[in-house]
């Protein structure tokens, strides 16, 4: 009788045990872009961090359908306060707008959205990799990305290939805000320290939030094409100047950051090697170089990654 008393225990610690590592079991996605773009939204997961695996055969779960090129390059995803996946992308090389959509579950997507965040200006050349991030102080979504205004920022302003003065890519970070996606705040500036910057994506580190940016200087001046990282202690900003570059003797673009076994993943694209890159850190000062220990579908391009839940990934693996 103790025996089956013991043994019956045993059964109910070990079922216990078993359903809180279910439930704690945390899984990852990567959404990215093959291509130019053309075919839409990709999706790989992981449980470690190192090892992707696409999802769906590698093939879209949703095509583009907004925008004079109709592309959906560099698509952002974030889990927003309200039960939804929240995702913008770039629709075209040269549009003043961007591109929007939502989902419950990655699979069925609400009818997508051109958002005009730059159409106001006559002279914007583009908008490029749009990331989105909940800001939880003021309750709102920041939207950000990447414009060219001719003869806006002269000081970095360089010759095009056809010789003529300001026509060269000059960025510097634009950004607007929204509760519900049809209503949006005035488009302002969100980073200028005096050089032509890209591929800006932020992260809350607890007292203070990071934004890691691309340094885009390429001429009159010594190239750069590294990643930086500039801080605040509020979503909206002020950002502060960029620290020295993280990412090394190599071009590199298109970060994304998540937090994965309690260390931070800094993802990016090693874009003139073709392939790409993963920093390690435990303080998000020191990194580890793990990028050849990165498995990751082939041709994978530009994105962002984010944490679902083990029951999210078995609907998408289905």
């Amino acid at each position: 009788m103790i025996y089956k008393n013991y043994k019956n225990i045993f059964s109910v610690l070990l079922l216990l045990i078993l359903g809180c590592s279910q439930k704690t079991k945390e899984a990852y996605l990567f959404s990215y872009f093959k291509g130019n773009g053309e075919d839409g939204l990709h999706l790989a997961y992981s449980y470690d961090g190192l090892k992707w695996i696409s999802l769906k055969e590698d093939s879209s779960f949703l095509k583009p359908k907004v925008g004079n090129d109709k592309l959906m390059r560099d698509p952002c995803i974030i889990a927003g306060n309200d039960g939804k996946f929240h995702m913008v992308w770039t629709v075209s090389w040269n549009a003043k707008g961007i591109g929007y959509a939502n989902s419950e579950d990655l699979i069925n997507w609400s009818e997508q959205k051109y958002i005009p965040v730059m159409e106001h200006e006559s002279e914007a050349k583009n908008c490029w990799a749009p990331e989105i991030f909940f800001d939880d102080q003021e309750n709102q979504y920041l939207i950000f990305w990447s414009t060219t205004i001719p003869g806006r920022f002269p000081e970095t302003d360089y010759q095009d290939n056809n010789g003529k003065e300001g026509q060269g890519y000059n960025h510097r970070i634009y950004y607007t805000t929204t509760r519900d996606f049809d209503d949006f705040s005035e488009t302002k500036v969100f980073y200028d320290k005096g050089f032509n910057v890209i591929d800006a994506t932020i992260i809350n580190a607890g007292d203070e939030y990071l934004m890691f940016i691309k340094d885009e200087t390429n001429k009159p001046f010594i190239p750069q094409k590294n990643i930086r990282i500039a801080k605040s202690n509020n979503a909206v900003g002020p950002y502060s100047e960029s620290t020295k570059p993280i990412t090394g003797d190599y071009w590199a673009e298109g970060p994304t950051v998540v937090k994965i076994n309690k260390k931070w993943h800094l993802y990016f694209d090693k874009y003139r090697l073709g392939k790409y890159g993963v920093l390690v850190s435990s303080d998000l000062k020191n990194w580890e170089d793990k990028s050849d220990s990165l498995q990751y579908p082939i041709g994978l391009r530009h994105g962002t990654v984010f944490k679902v839940s083990e029951i999210q990934l078995s609907k998408l693996l289905k």
